[in-house]
C-alpha cells in the first residue's frame, strides 16, 4: 500500500466508517479479570500513528513489553470504557478529555487471565503527555503503515500448557510488538483496512477459533 494512501484523514474515515457500524462481540468473564485498553490514533506529519507504551522492567507484569495504555477494571468504575480512559490517564497523562471515542472491537481473552476490551480513540500529537515513569518506560510512535506490510510481521508458535498457538509478532525497530497487543492490532488492521499478513487469519479471533473457545469454555465463560 502506497504511504500517499495512508493520510491521516483519510485512514480516520475508514477508522470512523468500520466503528460506526461493527458490534463487536462481547464476553462474560466469571473466572476471568475485566480489563480495557485505549488504542490510540494520532496524526504526526499527515500519516496516521499509533500510541504505544514501552512497559518498565518493574511493573508486576509484562515486564518491559510493549502495550497499550490501559488495565483492570476496578471496583469503581462504571463501565470498562471509564476502565480504559482512567488507566490511560494514569498512565500516559492523556487526560479522558482529549480523547474522542470511535468505537470498540471483540472482547479479548488472555492467557494470563484477562478479558481485555480494546477501545478505539483518537487523540491530538502526544507531545506533552507525562508518562507515569513506575509503570511506562517510554511512548512508541508506530506508523500504521508498520502493520501493512508482511515485512514487519511473523507467527510463532508458542506452547502454553499442553498446547501450542500460534503467536503474532510486529517489529518495529529494536522493539517487539507482540502477544494480545500484536492480535488486537491484528484485527483492528484487519477490520480497516480487510490487510492480514497471518496465514488463514480469523478475523473475530486472530489466534484461532479453538484457541479461543478453550479459553472461555476452561474458565467457564459465556460469550456472546
Amino acid at each position: 500500500m502506497r504511504k500517499s494512501d495512508l493520510r491521516y484523514h483519510d485512514v480516520l474515515e475508514k477508522i470512523e466508517a468500520v466503528m460506526i457500524t461493527y458490534h463487536p462481540r462481547t464476553a462474560e468473564p466469571k473466572e476471568l479479570i475485566p480489563a480495557a485498553v485505549l488504542i490510540p490514533v494520532f496524526n504526526k506529519n499527515d500519516e496516521a500513528h499509533l500510541l504505544l507504551t514501552l512497559r518498565t522492567e518493574t511493573v508486576a507484569q509484562h515486564k518491559g513489553q510493549v502495550s497499550f495504555p490501559g488495565g483492570a477494571r476496578e471496583e469503581s468504575d462504571s463501565s470498562l470504557k471509564v476502565t480504559a480512559l482512567r488507566e490511560t490517564e494514569e498512565e500516559i497523562g492523556l487526560s479522558r478529555e482529549n480523547v474522542r471515542l470511535l468505537g470498540a472491537l471483540d472482547d479479548f481473552p488472555t492467557v494470563t487471565n484477562y478479558m481485555v476490551r480494546p477501545f478505539v480513540g483518537e487523540i491530538s500529537y502526544p507531545s506533552s503527555l507525562k508518562i507515569n515513569k513506575s509503570e511506562v518506560a517510554r511512548l512508541l510512535e508506530v506508523p500504521f503503515s508498520l502493520f501493512l506490510s508482511e515485512k514487519n510481521f511473523e507467527v510463532k508458535q508458542w506452547r502454553h500448557g499442553n498446547n501450542t498457538y500460534p503467536v503474532y509478532f510486529y517489529h518495529f525497530g529494536r522493539h517487539l510488538i507482540w502477544g494480545a497487543t500484536a492480535y488486537i492490532i491484528n484485527h483492528f488492521v484487519d477490520l480497516v483496512f480487510g490487510y492480514n499478513p497471518a496465514p488463514n487469519p480469523v478475523l473475530r479471533d486472530p489466534r484461532n477459533a479453538a484457541y479461543l473457545r478453550e479459553n472461555l469454555v476452561r474458565r467457564g465463560t459465556r460469550s456472546s
